[in-house]
């Protein structure tokens, strides 16, 4: 009895040209599957590239993404001249015509908002940093504060989309994926790509497809922990089924799904049952790596007391370095609760005290352990916050709107340059005034410590070739060791 399902090849030209009887056919075939299954062979989790194109300096990222757009204007970017000018509408000769959001277009009048946090220079870089962040100040030497980021997108969605896939548009692979794709994964145990998201801090939805594989074959999506007793949904046998009695099936399944795979020809079956198979292997390394109870007393309180309430951010970075010791290759926490529309003095409070001791401790256990030098950690958000009011300005009150003008973040370890700040804006902190930094730029140079030329990264899909950085994009050398 053939296995054959009913099936349209007009759907999928892979599956088209696996069935067709033409030598054309078949030559045109090879070489469409020729990325996804030369490798998959031996090892479905090997990447594309047989080596890195140039040696690399990082083995893996951990990305603190703080979604909703942190004010650069309340952590990082000190602007005195606002505090001076406080209540003054926006010149026009600042703005300069650029749009704004429908939140304040309407607006009357676009008061300056000075920051109600005090800022003082750090470390002999003189970085200077908000009191809202003392841990953070304690590692200004080791930080590269990149204050010229800017971004097409001025709503969520798209931003955070183009900051994961290189697109504002949803359906492009993330940056994870990429990355496995193309080094693979270092540890056939555990995934190449995870995702942690802070709980209790959800003020907007992060869908899945931000971590999502896109066009890419499924293996190299993102896998999203949790916390609770379930870490990775669907995982654990059901009741009644042995470890053993799941291997069996497990084989009968690959003989099946070969069967199918020599009718049509479809490169996903394998990574599915690839997938079966590190779902498997996921049942033992998984309680391994999520066990804190050999931590010691001293690593909970590096990382501050919400370290030991699982999901808590300090919980997720402390993870994120056992992921890293693993050879986890992309690690994503993202932190929501950032989009500071009004009420941002105590809401920004509180979102730093979260974030705060959590990065110094991540930072510090990582140089402790001779991880530093070879873990590219990064940390912000998809955009800024305006330099006026959203809605009434008070004393001791004022929100800020999206701007993607002009942004900061930071950088550390993996042969980022220590203790300096690169590009600057305006006194007024609305344009970027020297050395931009695209959102591409900043992918590209993610890449390159990972020893990966952004340009040669590269998958054909539908006709074209595609890559994280789409079009353009350059390597921000003057941040690098």
């Amino acid at each position: 009895m053939s296995i054959r399902p009913n099936f349209d090849p007009s759907t999928n030209r892979r599956q088209f040209l696996s069935q067709s009887g033409l030598g054309l056919g078949s030559m045109a075939l090879a070489s469409l599957l020729q990325q996804d299954c030369q490798a998959a062979e031996d090892n479905p989790f090997q990447g594309i590239l047989s080596a890195p194109h140039f040696p690399a300096k990082a083995k893996r990222i951990i990305y603190l993404f703080m979604s909703g757009g942190p004010s650069q204007l309340d952590l990082f970017d000190y602007k005195p001249l606002l505090k001076e000018k406080n209540g003054q509408d926006l010149p026009e000769s600042v703005r300069q015509g650029q749009r704004l959001t429908g939140m304040t277009g309407n607006q009357a009048t676009l008061p300056l908002a000075g920051s109600l946090f005090k800022f003082a220079q750090h470390g002999q870089s003189g970085a200077w940093i908000s009191d809202l962040l003392p841990w953070t100040a304690k590692m200004a030497d080791q930080l590269c504060f990149v204050k010229s980021l800017h971004t097409e997108a001025i709503n969520h969605d798209p931003a955070i989309t183009f900051f994961q896939t290189g697109s504002q548009l949803a359906g492009r692979p993330s940056m994870g994926a990429w990355l496995s794709y193309g080094l693979g994964s270092a540890n056939q145990n555990l995934p190449a790509f995870v995702v942690m998201i802070s709980k209790e801090r959800i003020d907007q939805p992060l869908y899945a497809r931000l971590w999502g594989n896109g066009f890419l074959s499924s293996i190299h999506q993102g896998v999203q922990f949790r916390s609770g007793p379930e870490p990775v949904l669907y995982l654990d046998n059901p009741a009644g089924i042995s470890t053993a009695s799941r291997r069996k099936m497990l084989d009968r399944l690959a003989e099946l799904q070969q069967l199918e795979f020599e009718a049509i020809g479809d490169p996903e079956i394998r990574s599915r049952v690839a997938q079966y198979e590190m779902a498997f292997r996921m049942q033992t390394s998984i309680p391994d790596v999520m066990d804190f109870s050999k931590e010691p007393e001293a690593v909970f309180e590096l990382y501050g007391p919400e370290a030991k309430t699982p999901g808590t951010f300090a919980a997720n970075c402390l993870l994120a370095r056992r992921m890293a010791e693993r050879d986890v290759r992309f690690i994503q926490l993202y932190h929501p609760g950032w989009d500071h529309h009004g009420g941002l003095p105590n809401a920004i409070k509180r979102q730093c005290k979260d974030i705060d001791q959590a990065s110094y401790g991540l930072i510090t256990d990582l140089k402790q352990r001779g991880m530093l030098d070879d873990t590219l950690v990064v940390w912000g958000g998809e955009f800024g916050r305006t330099n006026y009011s959203q809605g009434k300005l008070t004393a001791t009150d004022y929100g800020r709107d999206h701007h993607p003008r002009c942004f900061t973040m930071w950088m550390c370890g993996a042969g980022v340059k220590p203790g300096i700040s690169y590009g600057t804006t305006d006194d007024f902190g609305y344009n970027v005034a020297s050395e931009p930094v695209h959102v591409h730029d900043l992918q590209a140079t993610l890449l390159n410590q990972l020893g990966i030329d952004h340009e040669r990264l590269t998958y054909k899909f539908q006709g074209r070739y595609y890559r994280l950085t789409d079009v353009h994009g350059r390597v921000v050398k003057e941040i690098l060791v």
